[in-house]
């Protein structure tokens, strides 16, 4: 093969990992002007919506729903306890777990958030069928990919 010979495989308008990616950046940027309404960001509104659903969690559990590492999590969630929005206690039966939760602020802000989810899918032009057709596709694929990876993980342990 010449070295300046198109290889389809390899062009990124052929590729998954750049279609996902670049998506994701987009809708994240529509999530904006909503969400700087509520004074959050991307990733705090995430940490938000677990914690809406749950009442209170671990970080740990916290890193489990939105696939993210505690390092990551930790400054993320000492904004949001800056911002008053979140409490975070050590257990009283295990010190190396921290237990989160929201101050009464943060459990009022759902509130005004209740809005968000439908219109971002009015700001994607998707009636109902469209979108849950798509989220359940989207779930598929993150199940698969993430099972891969956590049994690559477990096999380079």
């Amino acid at each position: 093969m010449k070295s300046k010979e198109i290889v389809p495989q390899l062009q990124l308008e052929n590729q998954l990992c750049f279609a996902v990616y670049a998506c994701s950046r987009e809708i994240t940027k529509m999530y904006q002007p909503h969400l700087e309404k509520l004074g959050v960001t991307y990733s705090q509104y995430l940490v938000l919506m677990v914690l809406w659903e749950k009442k209170q969690c671990t970080v740990k559990e916290l890193g489990e729903a939105l696939f993210l590492d505690s390092g990551t999590l930790t400054p993320l969630l000492k904004r949001l306890q800056a911002a008053g929005l979140i409490n975070r206690e050590r257990s009283a039966q295990d010190e190396r777990k921290v237990i989160i939760t929201l101050t009464e602020e943060g459990l009022l802000l759902r509130d005004k958030a209740i809005d968000v989810p439908g219109s971002m899918q009015n700001d994607v032009c998707m009636n109902a069928d469209e979108f849950n057709r798509l989220l359940g596709e989207f779930k598929g694929l993150l199940e698969r990919v993430h099972n891969i990876n956590v049994q690559r993980d477990g096999k380079n342990s």
